[in-house]
Formats: structure tokens, C-alpha cells, sequence
């Protein structure tokens, strides 16, 4: 396979990169002086493309790769992937779920323990030298509070079960009712976000769930609530998030994601109730290998003629 070509959007794991030029002949679009001038000789020696979460294949890539065949992705999230076009073209796309769900889930967790009971803000008054002048503030726990998770999936739901082991009480918002959960059941977001003092959000980023996180959802979760968010940052109206904790209308919040990153609205950095994390969710060696594996596994699958591993499309 070594003279299929596969184009890498962007930077990702080293790993991947060394194990994709090892089977196949790699482009790296990141090093091109000129997109267009590149995309005009080497289009028609490209045959897959490898994404993820900053840079996946748009319309505009995609209708300029005329023998495009497979689309396999470096994330769960698809938002970076024009889908409908590349059902249209009969283009086959594969991402990288299960692998990530503990990883993610693990720092949701964190995430909730380190806004709730102000770690940061903690540790930065013991390294100044503020312990010797006095006790630090007290805070909120968070075992045995009421969750809401907004997205019940794989990480949805590996939330809830260590929620459970802090004896949390769950509910949930999703499409559906999820059979054979004993969980409660909102299917208005803002009824579940009035109705618990943590609120996940771990749904799949649509048309339907972009800005799900709202005035009104954060108002339903209040002075007291904490919002964390590891799903994707359009989930969320930043400038409607960033005055609600200004204004004390949100009691915390926890992010690994944001609208536009790199780029985090600065006015975050200076609260003590806010924990900030650089999209991380996934980023531990074991998962990471195991997503770069994955993507391969797929490739190799799709042009050995063999079932894809984890087929979208």
C-alpha cells in the first residue's frame, strides 16, 4: 500500500505520522506553501485523508480530491467532516470511538472535582506563601449531588457510573429515552439543568445541539450550579457563559473545550471558580497510540477490501 496516498490535515501525534509513512505515501498538508498549487498536482494521487478535530475535510477538500475513498478521522467528533457530501460521493468515514471513553470521562470527573472544591486556586494560594496568614476559603463537595449529562453515549454514560461511585444522583437529556436505565429522564435541557447542581455536556455537536448551553440553561442551573463541559465548545454560548460567571448567575465551570480554539475568552482566566484545560480529554499515551492504531487499522482495512473497524459511513 505503499504508494496509496493519504493526506494528513494537520499536526497530530507523531506515532500516527511515522506509522502512516511506514504504509503509505504520506502528504502533509500543514508543509505546503500552496494549498491550492498542491491540491492541483498531487489530487489525483490522493486517496484517503486523515483528520480530527481542528482540521478534518470540508466540502471544498473533498470536491477537490476527484478519487477521495475513505475519510478516517483522529477523534469521535465528526463536526469537522462535511458528512453530506461525502455520502454523496459514496466517500467512507471511520472515527475512533470506545478507546477515549474512559480517558474523557476520567477528566469530566476531574474536571467537576477540581472547580467544585477550587484546586487550582488552592494550590496557588499554598504557593504563595497565603497559608501562613490563614485557612483557605471553604468549598462545595461534590459527592453525593445531583448530575444532569446531556448526551447519554458511551462517555455520557461512563460518566454516570463514576458519578454513581461518588453516590451522585443521575439524570440525563438525550434524543430518547435510553432503554434499560434507571436513570431520570428530562427531555428539556433547561427543566434537567434546574434540576441538578452538575451539569455534563457529552453529546455529539449538531445543528440541533450547537449553543444547547444557553442564557436560559444556565440561568435553570443557577448561583450554586457547576457546568462542565468536555463534549465541544459550540455546545456552549461563550459570551452568555463568560457574563453569567462574571455576574455570579453560574456558581462554576470546568472546560476542556472552547468555540474557537486555541482562543478562550481571557475574561476566564482571572476566576477562581473557572478550571481551564487545552482540549485534553484524550491526550494520555495509552489512548492516543490506540486512536493512531485505529485509524490505521481502518485504512488498512478499507483498501485491503476488508469491513472497517468503526465505519460512520
Amino acid at each position: 500500500m505503499d504508494n496509496v496516498g493519504v493526506l494528513m490535515t494537520c499536526p497530530m501525534l507523531s506515532y500516527l505520522e511515522q506509522e502512516l509513512e511506514k504504509r503509505f505515501k504520506l502528504f502533509r498538508f500543514w508543509e505546503t506553501a500552496s494549498r491550492p498549487e498542491f491540491l492541483k498536482q498531487n489530487s489525483e494521487s490522493i486517496r484517503a485523508v486523515v483528520g480530527n478535530t481542528v482540521s478534518g475535510a470540508d466540502s471544498e477538500l473533498i470536491d477537490s480530491l476527484s478519487n477521495l475513498e475513505i475519510v478516517s478521522t483522529y477523534s469521535v467528533g465528526l463536526d469537522k467532516i462535511d458528512l453530506v457530501k461525502c455520502r454523496e460521493k459514496g466517500i467512507k468515514v471511520t472515527n475512533t470511538p470506545d478507546v477515549l471513553t474512559d480517558d474523557v470521562a476520567d477528566l469530566a470527573i476531574g474536571l467537576a472535582l477540581a472547580t467544585a472544591r477550587k484546586i487550582l486556586a488552592a494550590d496557588t494560594f499554598l504557593r504563595n506563601g497565603f497559608w501562613k496568614n490563614g485557612d483557605f476559603e471553604l468549598t462545595t463537595k461534590f459527592s453525593g449531588k445531583s448530575v444532569g449529562i446531556i448526551g447519554l453515549g458511551r462517555i455520557g454514560s461512563a460518566i454516570a457510573k463514576r458519578a454513581e461511585a461518588f453516590g451522585c444522583s443521575i439524570s440525563y437529556n438525550s434524543r430518547s429515552r435510553k432503554r434499560n436505565v434507571s436513570y431520570k429522564y428530562y427531555s428539556n435541557v433547561i427543566d434537567l439543568a434546574a434540576n441538578c447542581e452538575f451539569l455534563f455536556v457529552s453529546c455529539a455537536l449538531t445543528e440541533e445541539t450547537r449553543h444547547i448551553i444557553n442564557r436560559e440553561v444556565i440561568d435553570a442551573l443557577g448561583p450554586k450550579g457547576i457546568l462542565i463541559n468536555i463534549g465541544r465548545g459550540s455546545h456552549v454560548d461563550e459570551p452568555e457563559l463568560v457574563s453569567a460567571l462574571l455576574q455570579g448567575r453560574l456558581g462554576g465551570a470546568g472546560f476542556d473545550v472552547y468555540e474557537n480554539e486555541p482562543n478562550v475568552p481571557e475574561k476566564l482566566f482571572q476566576l477562581q471558580n473557572v478550571v481551564l484545560l487545552s482540549h485534553v480529554g484524550s491526550d494520555t499515551f495509552e489512548t492516543c497510540k490506540a486512536m493512531a492504531d485505529l485509524v490505521i487499522a481502518n485504512l488498512e482495512a478499507h483498501f485491503l477490501g476488508r469491513p472497517l473497524l468503526t465505519a460512520v459511513l
